[in-house]
């Protein structure tokens, strides 16, 4: 037994180590930094007196390649149109966004807390800083590198090897760039006030800049997705689909660039998809989120992007 005693006390070291590794890289809760929310001041309370209603939703178009308004939102700075697209039999939300000023573009950490596996849903994170319009980001809780740069403030700068991200800068403008190849304080020297660390980039120039055979790590092909786009200054587009149902099948990385080029957009990024992928509108849900398929429910992400 004796001779046996090493191996077994090493066979149960190992295995306390690495459930410990697996507790603190998915469970254990390490805020690093808190950030102010934004208080609901005058401006918002000006914009709510103004607004209109929001307009009574109208049935689904099965099978329709035109898209449906839905819901809109408009004030003296935002004006949001949602509609709802059925494609490659998948249902399809698109947020027409046009603002006139990029101040209302931002973005916002689950919990007002910027750290690791610090999460809530996106509905929750939406209703904490007043947006109008939220979807889900980057979810950089999940990585342990890649540039983190949020409302104009620098929170990780370890560049992570192969990554495109994208900057999206004062002027309200969006660029796609290695992260290898540019420093982040350089990029926030340069005006840089989000930086979202995902991807790959689905549209530019105009163009589609994926193929059929990219995919998002291990990603089932056919997918719920979120993305971003630009389609002029201060227009842009907010995206998410359904997908692993039997009523919204899913969509590709290549289907999604070629719908985002559809759209008009100059520039495309895609976000964290699947469970993740939720759009909040006015108080409300917009599509069906879900990650397995058989529950219609919210995935906690680290963070959002939204209008407010």
């Amino acid at each position: 037994m004796k001779k046996y005693i090493w191996g077994i006390l090493y066979g149960i070291l190992l295995t306390a180590f690495t459930g410990y590794v697996l507790f603190d890289t998915f469970v254990i809760t390490k805020v690093y930094q808190t950030v102010p929310l934004e208080k609901e001041g005058a401006d918002m309370a000006e914009q709510d007196d103004n607004a209109t209603d929001p307009q009574e939703p109208v049935s689904e178009q099965q099978g329709s390649a035109s898209n449906t308004v839905v819901d809109s939102y408009t004030d003296d700075d935002i004006s949001i149109s949602i509609s709802e697209y059925v494609i490659n039999h998948t249902t399809v939300y698109v947020a027409d966004v046009q603002l006139s000023s990029p101040e209302y573009l931002k973005t916002a950490f689950a919990n007002a807390s910027y750290g690791k596996n610090v999460t809530a849903k996106t509905s929750e994170i939406a209703e904490e800083n007043h947006a109008i319009l939220a979807i889900n980001g980057d979810y950089y809780g999940a990585q342990e590198k890649g540039y983190v740069l949020r409302n104009g403030v620098l929170y990780r700068d370890s560049a992570a090897k192969d990554q495109e991200d994208l900057v999206i800068y004062q002027d309200g403008s969006f660029e796609v760039f290695e992260e290898e190849s540019v420093s982040a304080d350089t990029l926030l020297s340069n005006g840089a006030v989000q930086i979202l660390s995902f991807g790959p980039a689905l549209v530019k120039d105009g163009q589609i800049a994926v193929t059929e055979n990219d995919e998002v790590g291990k990603a089932k092909t056919s997918n719920p997705r979120t993305a971003i786009g630009i389609v002029d200054d201060l227009h842009y587009v907010f995206v998410v689909s359904d997908g692993r149902t039997e009523e919204s099948e899913g969509l590709s990385l290549y289907e999604l660039a070629e719908f985002m080029q559809s759209l008009g957009t100059q520039i495309a990024y895609n976000l964290d998809g699947g469970g993740s992928s939720t759009m909040y509108f006015n108080g409300e849900i917009v599509n069906n989120p879900t990650t397995s398929g058989r529950s219609i429910k919210e995935r906690s992400v680290s963070d959002i992007v939204y209008i407010g």
